[in-house]
């Protein structure tokens, strides 16, 4: 059985002209390219994680950065309702805070990075605030 046909990039004959400029690409265009990366990017990581007998879904998680944007997209989920924490003078550099103060900080952090890093991976409810609906039409946010 041969290999199944990967998706077709975006630039050629039919899709984005190889000449166009960078800066030409419309937020349409930049949404193809990047799509295409990512989507690439995963496609790979499964191929290694079925060639080498290893669960897909983790696999395709597991990028060996540090710090793992996993781990950052949970942490940045908490920081509206780490902001609310009670008792933290937020004026005061972190340094010339007191050592109850951080304690009581770093302890609401970690449960809230606990609960983020649950509900990420095994699902079952929102952690965060909810966002309005986004248009499709939206720009790309860069």
């Amino acid at each position: 059985m041969g290999k199944p046909a990967a998706a077709p990039p975006p630039i050629g004959i039919g899709k984005l002209p190889g000449s166009t400029p960078i800066s030409r690409l419309s937020n349409v265009e930049w949404g193809w390219v990047i799509c295409a990366a990512i989507f690439a990017w995963i496609a790979t990581r499964a191929e290694q994680a079925a060639a080498e007998g290893l669960d897909t879904e983790l696999t395709i998680r597991t990028t060996g950065f540090v710090p793992d944007p996993w781990d950052g997209g949970a942490v940045a989920t908490i920081l509206p309702e780490l902001a609310d924490t009670p008792g933290i003078d937020w004026a005061k550099p972190l340094a010339e805070w007191p050592r109850d103060d951080m304690v009581a900080f770093l302890t609401t952090a970690l449960g809230l990075i606990r609960k983020a890093t649950i509900a990420r991976d095994i699902g079952g409810g929102t952690i965060a605030r909810k966002r309005e609906p986004a248009e499709l039409n939206d720009p790309v946010p860069f």
